[in-house]
């Protein structure tokens, strides 16, 4: 194990410098990892970079380039990288042969790569070479950053993010279904930017009927930068999604079904949904799409992180599953008295058959409380 203490507080702020760079490819890389990198010679920095879109180059190369835009020579450069430098070839040649070539005397990184193709490989390159390698240093926020890509490659599913916005009593609406809006524009907002850094937004069909939403990022300063918008996927076990949905309007909408029927299946299929049959489990007596199935699925199309907007029954079905790694609640500072619920559980017998979660984050947005919890 690597101590932060091992590392000198110069390590520790070029470190936090890629990190900041790797934020920057937010929403762009997907499914790579978002990393940072910075060239740093005689406590100069002489290059930094960060991935870009999928297909182009990653941080390593960037900062490469970068440094030798500006005339500067890079042997002899620490590199500071907040993931391992890969060893294979993928859509884009190895970036740990790439900084051997360019002859760095040390790479710091954060953590090693998850992908098994990787995986300790471009450490034993660099070493190979003759390159000083440590690894360790803020590896927890790295890891953090890229929390879908390591949970994909590890389980072959996406990171789970189950959105709801409720009051401070834990209702989502009114028993009459209205529910804009319990929370105000500030928190509005902030979902917006959760549902921009996912690769899909997941719903049921339930609230498409009722909610007729748009389920796609409505941010002005995100589309000018990326003009980012996740796929939209529908849980619809019997094809009751309507042909004038909003979500059809703009943007690839898949719907994951079970029963068989041709006859929907090709009035979907007209106005441009993807269709998508899945194996049928028995659940509350009713037939449902396998959920865990689905996961398993959107781990092979190459989702890291998947956003949920749902109602009650399809969340509480994705959480008795297990499928949900991370609640994004918003809590409102108003009291409804009666409601909906956020989310149909089986009932309990006792307390200690509760499912525990850790509060990962609280933090205040505009009015509400956001809570991230985790199970």
């Amino acid at each position: 194990m690597t101590y932060l203490s091992q590392f000198s507080p110069q390590d520790q702020a070029y470190m936090r410098q890629a990190l900041e760079l790797a934020s920057r490819a937010t929403m762009a890389t997907s499914p790579n990892p978002k990393v940072g990198c910075v060239l740093v010679k005689e406590g100069v920095i002489i290059g930094q970079g960060w991935t870009q879109p999928v297909g182009q180059a990653h941080a390593e190369v960037m900062a490469l380039r970068d440094a030798a835009t500006q005339g500067n020579q890079v042997q002899g450069a620490t590199a500071y990288v907040t993931l391992e430098p890969c060893s294979h070839f993928g859509r884009t040649p190895p970036c740990a042969n790439a900084l051997i070539e360019a002859r760095v005397a040390r790479v710091v990184a954060a953590v090693e790569d998850g992908n098994p193709e990787v995986a300790g490989r471009g450490f034993a390159l660099l070493r190979d070479a003759g390159i000083g390698v440590e690894h360790g240093l803020f590896a927890s926020e790295a890891r953090e950053m890229n929390i879908g890509f390591f949970k994909r490659m590890e389980t072959g599913r996406p990171w789970v993010r189950l959105k709801m916005a409720a009051s401070l009593d834990g209702f989502t609406a009114l028993p009459n279904g209205q529910s804009q809006w319990i929370t105000d524009v500030a928190a509005r907002e902030d979902g917006h930017r959760w549902r921009a850094r996912a690769d899909a937004i997941l719903t049921g069909v339930g609230t498409v009927i009722a909610d007729d939403p748009q389920l796609n990022v409505r941010l002005p300063e995100l589309d000018i930068v990326l003009n980012h918008q996740p796929r939209k996927l529908i849980v619809d076990s019997r094809l009751r999604t309507p042909i004038s949905a909003k979500l059809f309007q703009t943007g690839s909408t898949t719907i994951f079904y079970s029963e068989n029927d041709a006859e929907r299946e090709s009035v979907l299929l007209d106005v441009g949904a993807q269709m998508c049959r899945l194996p049928e489990v028995l659940s509350d007596n009713r037939v449902r799409v396998d959920l865990l199935e689905l996961m398993h699925l959107l781990g092979r199309e190459q989702i890291n992180e998947l956003h949920v907007e749902a109602g009650a029954k399809l969340s509480g079905s994705l959480i008795q599953a297990g499928c949900v790694d991370e609640l994004l609640l918003y809590l409102a500072p108003k009291l409804l008295g009666q409601g909906a619920a956020m989310f149909v559980l089986p009932e309990l017998q006792n307390v200690d058959q509760a499912r525990s979660l850790k509060i990962h984050e609280m933090k205040q947005i505009g009015e509400a409380i956001r809570i991230l919890a985790r199970f």
